[in-house]
């Protein structure tokens, strides 16, 4: 299956496929679309079926983001729980659709608002620094929130009369600490995907293909990273493959 992208503003624009627009759901989803004035947002994780009838592929922020800049009325986010809040914040006048109401996600639940409020009671110095990867009532108790692309630049302007608290997810938060030197507490959540990633896993690949380059997400464990030639979120991921003139890539997300 051969796909069609192009760059705005460093999101990825998915034009419909042909087998697309001759599947007989495809076409009356792409009727739908039209009555309603909609915008169809899907996540790079999103199987090849949906990411065809999308309008933008992308990673959360970027999509939520290109969404405030259409004229649409309606936002159908293809993705999980916490990036349709983001889509609805950065977009207060817009319908947005989660087409699973229920699609979750490990990171998110593994920091819920409650248990937050009651850790930084513990502390009154703690200055609180969100992962954009959680829920929007986490994202309501932080100070600050960033992105696994700006998350050092973050830590590093970060006031240094306060105690950093970084919170969803600790394997990214242990990255950055390892990057800035600056210390923080973490919160010990994680993506069950991205921890399943091992070593020897990876070892046993780079074996199978030894020209390949190793690009990370963030939020694997540190003994995948150590492994790493890049360490990019999922959008720079495809930014770093189009611009490298290596041929072979093993992807770690």
């Amino acid at each position: 299956m051969e796909t069609t992208f192009s760059d705005v503003s460093g999101l990825q624009v998915r034009k419909p496929m042909p087998k697309a627009t001759f599947d007989p759901l495809a076409r009356e989803i792409f009727t739908l679309k039209k009555q309603l004035n909609a915008v169809i947002l899907a996540h790079n994780y999103q199987v090849p079926e949906i990411q065809d009838v999308a309008d933008y592929v992308g990673d959360s922020l970027g999509l939520s983001q290109q969404a405030a800049a259409t004229k649409a009325d309606v936002i159908v986010f293809c993705g999980v729980h916490f990036m349709a809040e983001t889509a609805k914040i950065l977009n207060p006048d817009k319908i947005v659709v989660l087409p699973d109401k229920d699609a979750g996600c490990s990171l998110e639940e593994s920091c819920p608002a409650d248990k937050l409020a009651e850790f930084q009671k513990t502390n009154p110095n703690f200055w609180t620094i969100a992962y954009i990867n959680c829920s929007a009532d986490v994202k309501a108790l932080s100070d600050v929130i960033c992105t696994s692309g700006n998350a050092v630049k973050i830590v590093e302007v970060a006031p240094r009369d306060k105690e950093l608290l970084f919170v969803p997810d600790g394997n990214l938060g242990e990255g950055v600490m390892e990057q800035t030197g600056r210390p923080m507490t973490l919160w010990r959540g994680n993506c069950y995907a991205h921890v399943e990633f091992r070593r020897e896993a990876l070892l046993r690949l780079k074996e199978q293909f030894p020209n390949a380059k190793v690009i990370v997400h963030p939020e694997s464990l540190r003994e995948v990273r150590e492994l790493a030639d890049a360490i990019c979120s999922t959008e720079k991921m495809i930014s770093y493959c189009k611009s490298s003139t290596n041929k072979q890539f093993i992807v770690v997300t």
